[in-house]
């Protein structure tokens, strides 16, 4: 037996403790620092993937996505529409003009050849853009509103669709044979009443174009398709 003296053996039972004590530390240390979660800081804006996939964050107000809610983000296929003051959609432009949004006049008689040419024309004085397509509707009436004479038949001819902005005229042409040189039966209209084409409503505007086929030879009055402007 080899006698080791008291103070060799406490000085190495101390440096083993602080040995081991070391080692725990460090074993410690480790797993703190692998198995603790990341420290996130206060406000930290989240990825916009995650935020699109939850719910929650876009209320957070953590998350950058947040800053634009999902109802203003607009579609670049989605159709613009424009709201009314009353909150209501206008009517599109280039739509049918209706009867509330023309004025009727009788132009300057342009005769011919036994014939008398008249052009009816509409004029849009509304504040939109609308069309007008065909025949307008026509019918002479007296002063107690009796129609004078059948409607007018339509001449031949090919309707193209005119579009009116503000201000703007169509027009379609009357004609008739001279009353004097056809011997047809006269009367004498004091009222034209003239009906855009697809709609049931009409103008009445003030004849002044004298006495008008009504019955008998060559009675018969016509009306051409309307066309962009005042006339021929």
């Amino acid at each position: 037996m080899v006698y080791t003296p008291r103070s060799t053996r406490h000085g190495a039972l101390l440096v083993g403790t602080v040995a081991v004590l070391g080692l725990l530390t460090a074993c410690g240390n480790g797993k703190d620092v692998h198995s603790a979660p990341p420290v996130t800081a206060s406000g930290t804006a989240a990825p916009a993937t995650d935020a699109s996939k939850s719910p929650a964050s876009a209320t957070s107000g953590t998350s950058a996505a947040a800053s634009t809610p999902t109802g203003s983000r607009v579609s670049p296929s989605a159709p613009a529409t424009t709201a009314s003051p009353g909150g209501g959609k206008t009517t599109a432009a280039g739509s049918r003009c209706h009867t509330s949004e023309l004025g009727a006049s009788v132009g300057r008689n342009d005769p011919g050849a036994g014939q008398e040419n008249f052009p009816l024309v509409l004029t849009n004085k509304s504040a939109r853009t609308c069309t007008l397509r065909g025949y307008p509707g026509a019918a002479f009436v007296n002063g107690s509103g009796t129609q004078l004479g059948p409607d007018p038949r339509r001449e031949p001819g090919s309707p193209v669709t005119v579009t009116l902005k503000p201000g703007q005229s169509a027009w379609a042409g009357l004609t008739f044979s001279n009353p004097e040189i056809s011997g047809a039966k006269t009367g004498t209209p004091t009222s034209l009443l003239l009906t855009p084409p697809d709609e049931l409503d009409h103008l009445t505007v003030a004849w002044s174009g004298g006495p008008v086929p009504v019955s008998g030879s060559s009675s018969s009055v016509s009306l051409s398709v309307l066309a962009p402007g005042t006339g021929p």
